[in-house]
């Protein structure tokens, strides 16, 4: 999920949230993952939401590569432990890659075996076009996530797919034009990188070679418009 906003100013955060609510009630298995060791008043709230959810709840305690005393730590996940029934608690580092066999262990003895849902074969429910925009925004985040962590959006204006090539041309929508010379970046470098970083993990996905197109627009107050936000496709993501 997008993760849970403590501020819930903008429609944009309000809607993330409520897909966070949602995603919850339909899942076999709840990974909290949190930066840091102390606990914050919205953690709380949080952990009243897991309580009523009835799930098995595995606590992911990320950068834990910068922890420098270990008894602090170790003080943090006892504490932890006492307020709340997690199914396990783990300290991570998504950065270094610290634990993450564990917790993708855990995360596998929640689940029973079951008949399948979809053929083998097929590694989502979504449209091409959908991962295609999810793809992009993806390597917007990775590249941009510090200076503009929810400041944009990706919208696909068109996907052709043709016999040997698939074309799509992708918009990426941000609020002000301060943004977008930070989205494009010096004589363009920033989104000629983002979109190659798209484009090559879309032809993996879909197997085939792509041209992909990417401009920047503004559009001014998107995340904090209940229409823009239905225009540019948030209804559809629930």
């Amino acid at each position: 999920t997008p993760g849970m906003h403590q501020i819930e100013k903008k429609a944009l955060n309000r809607y993330l949230n409520k897909t966070a609510d949602i995603t919850m009630s339909g899942v076999d298995v709840i990974v909290w993952l949190i930066d840091g060791f102390s606990w914050h008043e919205y953690d709380e709230k949080i952990l009243s939401k897991l309580g009523n959810v009835g799930l098995p709840v595995i606590l992911a305690v990320n950068k834990v590569d910068k922890v420098k005393n270990k008894e602090d730590m170790l003080a943090f996940l006892q504490q932890a432990q006492q307020r709340f029934p997690f199914q396990a608690i783990l300290p991570i580092s998504a950065l270094k890659n610290t634990h993450l066999d564990e917790l993708e262990n855990c995360i596998l003895e929640t689940f029973s075996e079951s008949e399948l849902i979809y053929p083998e074969d097929q590694v989502t429910d979504r449209s091409m076009r959908f991962m295609a925009a999810e793809i992009v925004r993806e390597k917007l985040t990775r590249r941009l996530g510090d200076e503009l962590p929810y400041a944009l959006t990706v919208e696909i204006e068109r996907y052709e797919e043709l016999k040997n090539i698939t074309k799509i041309y992708a918009v990426i929508w941000v609020e002000r034009s301060t943004q977008k010379n930070i989205v494009i970046g010096k004589q363009g470098e920033m989104l000629k990188k983002i979109g190659t970083d798209a484009r090559l993990d879309i032809e993996k996905l879909i197997e085939q070679k792509v041209y992909l197109q990417c401009w920047v627009k503004v559009k001014k107050g998107w995340s904090n418009n209940e229409r823009a936000l239905q225009s540019l496709g948030f209804s559809d993501r629930e």
